[in-house]
């Protein structure tokens, strides 16, 4: 039978927590490692509805993009939202392992996925940042281009949408056709420079401000805001490949209660 510490181990060969950023906070953060798992359920958060639906399925772990933890716990309380969700995994004998911007980094990880998504050739890293201990190339974000363009920007936002199942595809026309696109799971605004250095004529990301869609038009970079949760949640049935792969006495389930958190009219 396999252990919260196996599947710990493997999703570390996998995405190295070493990669992680400073400001995150990946890894195992609720549970022992010798305890037993023969479920797990898969999302891109741990909310409350997460947790109850694990607890439903007599998942022993939950493995998630985000980390539930954040800043450090002074307390461990039913008086707020984080303590109140540590308690009742740790109740019911359920772990948590989060794999964030390690998994954003790696091959076949969020950006890998959201390019693939959005039927992307050519893949290639945006920011090649290393090498991890086993010479396997790690970099932020992702670029390819589109097999069948160019196409007009609202034709590819539309396209992004129905790949992504977004609420709403929020852009800003540049003048460009798409053709060269580079891609940042979640909050990526920090890669416009990189997708114009390397040619790119579109960026999509999520969490987008204001000026950021003013600065794109005024140096003719495409740019795309396909929301947080469609643009990492495609990495999901990607651990649930790997896990299902590496363990297959396990049984690896694909949250069914977690969606976007928000709707457009």
């Amino acid at each position: 039978m396999a252990t919260v510490g196996e599947l710990y181990d493997f999703l570390q060969w996998k995405a190295p927590f070493q990669l992680q950023m400073d400001f995150d906070n990946a890894g195992l953060l609720v549970g022992r490692r010798e305890h037993p798992v023969e479920r797990v359920l898969i999302a891109l958060d741990i909310t409350d509805e997460v947790i109850q639906e694990a607890i439903e399925v007599g998942a022993q772990l939950i493995v998630s993009h985000h980390p539930m933890i954040w800043g450090g716990a002074k307390t461990v309380t039913g008086e707020d939202v984080t303590g109140r969700r540590i308690l009742t995994l740790a109740e019911h004998g359920v772990a948590a392992i989060c794999a964030h911007t390690n998994l954003d980094l790696v091959a076949d990880g969020v950006n890998d996925a959201l390019a693939q998504a959005l039927g992307l050739a050519d893949i290639a890293h945006l920011r090649w940042m290393g090498k991890d201990e086993q010479g396997r190339d790690y970099g932020l974000g992702r670029e390819g281009t589109v097999p069948d363009g160019p196409v007009s920007p609202a034709e590819f936002a539309a396209r992004v949408k129905a790949a992504l199942g977004s609420a709403c595809v929020r852009f800003v026309d540049a003048g460009r056709p798409v053709h060269r696109v580079a891609v940042g799971g979640g909050a990526c605004a920090e890669l416009m420079g990189d997708a114009l250095a390397d040619g790119c004529d579109t960026l999509v990301t999520a969490d987008l401000k204001y000026d950021h869609f003013l600065s794109a038009r005024a140096q003719g970079l495409n740019l795309m805001d396909a929301g947080h949760f469609p643009t990492e949640n495609v990495v999901c049935p990607v651990l649930q490949r790997w896990f299902s792969q590496a363990f297959p006495q396990v049984e690896v389930r694909l949250s069914q209660v977690h969606r976007e958190v928000y709707a457009c009219l």
